[in-house]
């Protein structure tokens, strides 16, 4: 597994959120970072969907949630402006 590359495109590393929790090599903050990627990712693909840019793979942002509640991970709302990618880039 290509930390880096996950990182760019986490699609690319793994077929589903949950091959990243089984994941033994990483720390719990490179899951949760990956997965915060993969997060952004699903929800820019949303957000196009809400504009009428169809097309591309269905949706793994419940899936991504999901993966990251299991984590524990929270997003830090305060300092975290509100976006419809979810508030952090």
């Amino acid at each position: 597994m290509d930390f880096e590359k996950a990182m760019l495109n986490p699609g690319s590393e793994f077929a589903c959120p949950e091959d990243i929790l089984k994941q033994e090599t990483m720390t719990r903050e490179q899951k949760i970072k990956i997965l915060r990627r993969w997060e952004y990712d699903a929800r820019e693909l949303e957000v196009a969907e809400e504009e009428n840019m169809c097309g591309g793979p269905p949706s793994m942002l419940s899936d991504i949630l999901a993966a990251l509640h299991r984590l524990d991970s929270e997003i830090d709302t305060e300092h975290s402006p509100p976006t419809k990618q979810g508030g952090e880039q």
